[in-house]
């Protein structure tokens, strides 16, 4: 089987490549697109790499080259940063996934596999689980949101006109990832003291602000990258939701890092998230916290009946990793991506 993964040296790319290797059967040919090649290094030794810059409109003809008889291409690429750069952001993630989407049509390759999220989903009406499908038209104050949900629009579109090609569309939770600990670090926290990251881990922080109604779903990296695998061996069809059991609510969060939780109304947090991010302060818009508090809770029910799959890391364990990974300045010394 060939197989072709599109963002193969970051945080879930990194996962999926080591999951492939040690899933794999010895005639798998895993070729890898990534705009910065790695070091030829474990996990990135066992496969074929193309650089390609998806955002680049040039890039469709190489594209179609390296797709060129694959039975399955995953797409995982998709810029965080630069946050306040809106076309660059959708250069790459809308821009450039449809043009991943039409060349691999051309090239015919039967089965694509598409690395969605939460974040496409509409706000929440109710706090029950919902399945997929619940509106993936997006949160619309959410930059990452609106070009997730424009992303899946076009996939819609995609299957009406390509009925033979088999979609999976994986729509998972916060991903964590003791390896991408500095890339998490840049795109999300930005320059934070290391010695903050060994109080949280040590959960010594003596009050936690959070919002009091913040319900977060996460899954671990490898966890994901398993889902990946799954969807690539049995050509499951559809929306799949994938998190970790239990979902944490800000009272667990604040467990996990500190000693008492100090609720803070998302309406007062808004505007100071606001202001740092417009002085550059922090590298995230306000629209990520908009994000977190109105996504649905996902129901995994699908992706335990359906694609088969379990997670090994829960939820708690999960945010533990990341945050040993912050303390330590963890990161992959052979991924321009994931590089310390």
């Amino acid at each position: 089987m060939k197989i072709v993964v599109i963002g193969a040296s970051g945080n879930v790319g990194t996962a999926v490549l080591d999951a492939l290797h040690e899933s794999g059967s010895g005639d798998d040919s895993v070729h890898a697109i990534a705009r910065r090649r790695p070091e030829p290094l474990p996990p990135y030794a066992h496969t074929s790499w193309h650089e390609v810059d998806i955002a680049d409109p040039r890039a469709s003809g190489r594209l179609e080259e390296v797709f060129a008889g694959a039975d399955v291409v995953v797409q995982l690429a998709w810029a965080i940063q630069p946050n306040h750069d809106r076309q660059a952001l959708r250069d790459t993630n809308v821009d450039g996934s449809r043009r991943v989407f039409d060349a691999l049509a051309r090239a015919g390759v039967p089965h694509l596999v598409y690395v969605s999220s939460i974040g496409t989903y509409a706000p929440a009406v109710t706090s029950a689980p919902v399945d997929e499908q619940w509106p993936a038209t997006g949160v619309r104050s959410s930059m990452y949101s609106t070009d997730k949900a424009a992303v899946e629009t076009y996939l819609d579109e995609f299957e009406r006109r390509h009925p033979a090609t088999t979609v999976t569309r994986l729509r998972p939770a916060l991903v964590m990832h003791r390896a991408a600990a500095e890339e998490i670090q840049r795109f999300f926290i930005g320059p934070v003291p290391r010695a903050l990251f060994k109080v949280l881990r040590r959960g010594r922080l003596p009050m936690v602000p959070l919002p009091g109604a913040l319900r977060m779903q996460v899954v671990h990296a490898v966890d994901l990258a398993a889902a990946v695998v799954a969807a690539i061996r049995t050509r499951l069809p559809g929306a799949v939701n994938i998190a970790t059991d239990p979902v944490l609510s800000a009272e667990d969060l604040a467990q996990l890092v500190g000693k008492r939780l100090v609720p803070m109304p998302a309406r007062l947090l808004r505007p100071i998230v606001h202001g740092a991010w417009r002085l550059r302060a922090v590298p995230v818009s306000p629209g990520w916290l908009d994000l977190a508090m109105r996504v649905p809770v996902m129901s995994t029910r699908r992706a335990r009946t359906e694609l088969g799959w379990e997670p090994k890391v829960t939820a708690r364990a999960a945010v533990q990793d990341l945050l040993e990974g912050l303390a330590q300045g963890a990161g992959q010394p052979a991924s321009p991506a994931l590089r310390p």
